[in-house]
């Protein structure tokens, strides 16, 4: 058994806060679902939920382990076509309303989506579940919060972590090629987010922990040091990678929140995932719309560590704001300006903060990579920004970095664009450096 091992608790740490992750086991190896009959040893009811994808992809294999062993198992298979699976309401109530009375452990096949059911459903159910996943496509197996869309809108609810996390490299490296990608893109976009983290923490003087960014951190280039073998699908490979999206996701037990995983690049992530669905229109699965953000992001960066305080010009009009709100959202737009006007964000004023920190704040956006350096690692594993460009195209990019800030409550590189008075000027700059085959 290839088990994971990592610490449940940590009470030293430096940063003063103490550390939890209430995961009991991690296996990833060759064969594992062959282990999952003496992991829940003492339960007997299981409900099972998939899709039809996640089920031919090994879901059966897992029906038929515990059926063989004497499990008493119930199935919720979502039937989806040629449809992405949302967890939105409907689906919530699908898995809630298969749990009776005799259920008594949760086990979830699938990547991203299956699990944030789950997630929230075991939670809300107080049963304990197995996250058995099927492609190493995000950094979400081993995380508290359940990434739902409620009333068209991207959430995290509270949920709670996996007891039994199980991934067979053989069933990894046979996942769509577009899952690899995205979980190669959801670890480099921490490149963005752990740079985030740092801004709020000498900002807004926001909790930050060393120890927590150094796991991170080393799972980063873990995964830029296996970049050329991704394409390749090698078993070990694709357990390295499985095992470096569950340390991240460990990461957020120990923080209880998800800022060591998530900055401005998934805020943009979520602005074309949200904005689409409610437009009715196609978008990358959360990890390559990362991955790309990625690039964005660094962008800004590396443009704002080289401005000067003094073309700093902070201006703000709450009614153009509405205005402008109101035509990037259509209707969710009252979700937007109420999670923002219960935030404070636009009621603070940074600036005179900003500028005595600056060269504190210009020293910490040079730490993280340059565009050129995040493209060149994006290209190795097949990602082309071409292919961004053209599925959003460049009013959506452009509305995107000028106001995918709004859809959450956490300080980045595009509030502090947004506090220079530099937001839109480089909104347009980026489209403009687009145009010239710069990004």
């Amino acid at each position: 058994m290839n088990e994971l091992v990592f610490q449940r608790n940590i009470n030293d740490c430096l940063c003063g806060h103490e550390h939890k992750c209430d995961i009991e086991k991690v296996v990833i190896c060759e064969n594992a679902c062959e282990l999952i009959p003496s992991l829940i040893t003492g339960y007997a009811n299981i409900l099972l939920v998939a899709d039809q994808n996640t089920y031919a992809a090994c879901g059966y294999m897992v029906y038929h382990q515990l059926n063989d062993h004497g499990f008493k198992v119930k199935n919720q298979i979502f039937q989806t076509g040629d449809s992405v699976l949302i967890p939105d309401e409907d689906a919530l109530a699908a898995v809630d309303s298969a749990i009776d009375t005799e259920t008594q452990v949760i086990i979830a096949v699938g990547a991203g989506v299956i699990n944030d059911i789950c997630k929230y459903i075991s939670f809300k159910n107080q049963l304990p579940y197995m996250i058995v996943a099927t492609a190493p496509s995000m950094d979400g197996y081993a995380s508290v919060g359940a990434a739902l869309i409620l009333k068209g809108m991207k959430v995290t609810l509270n949920g709670q972590v996996p007891r039994w996390i199980v991934a067979d490299t053989h069933v990894l490296k046979d996942a769509p090629i577009d899952m690899i990608r995205a979980g190669v893109g959801d670890v480099l976009g921490k490149l963005s987010c752990l740079n985030d983290w740092k801004l709020g923490h000498i900002i807004n003087d926001e909790y930050f922990c060393q120890q927590i960014y150094d796991m991170v951190m080393e799972e980063v280039n873990a995964c830029k040091k296996d970049i050329s073998l991704y394409l390749k699908r090698d078993p070990d490979c694709m357990g390295r990678l499985m095992k470096s999206l569950v340390v991240v996701g460990i990461a957020m037990a120990y923080a209880g929140n998800s800022r060591p995983a998530s900055g401005s690049e998934h805020h943009l992530s979520h602005f074309y995932e949200i904005v689409n669905i409610m437009k009715n229109h196609d978008y990358f699965v959360h990890g390559i719309d990362v991955a790309y953000s990625t690039a964005i992001t660094s962008h800004l960066r590396e443009k704002l560590a080289s401005a000067s305080d003094d073309s700093f010009h902070f201006s703000f009009s709450p009614d153009q704001w509405e205005k402008e709100v109101k035509r990037v959202y259509g209707s969710l737009a009252p979700e937007i300006m109420a999670l923002q006007k219960k935030v404070g964000f636009y009621d603070s004023k940074r600036l005179d903060a900003i500028i005595k920190k600056w060269d504190e704040i210009t020293e910490t956006l040079r730490e993280a990579p340059g565009k050129e350096e995040v493209l060149g690692l994006l290209q190795t594993i097949g990602y082309k920004i071409d292919e961004f460009w053209g599925m959003y195209g460049e009013d959506m990019i452009k509305d995107s970095i000028v106001f995918a800030k709004d859809t959450k409550d956490r300080y980045s590189v595009l509030w502090l664009l947004f506090d220079t008075g530099l937001l839109e000027d480089y909104a347009a700059q980026t489209v403009s450096d687009h145009k010239n085959g710069l990004i």
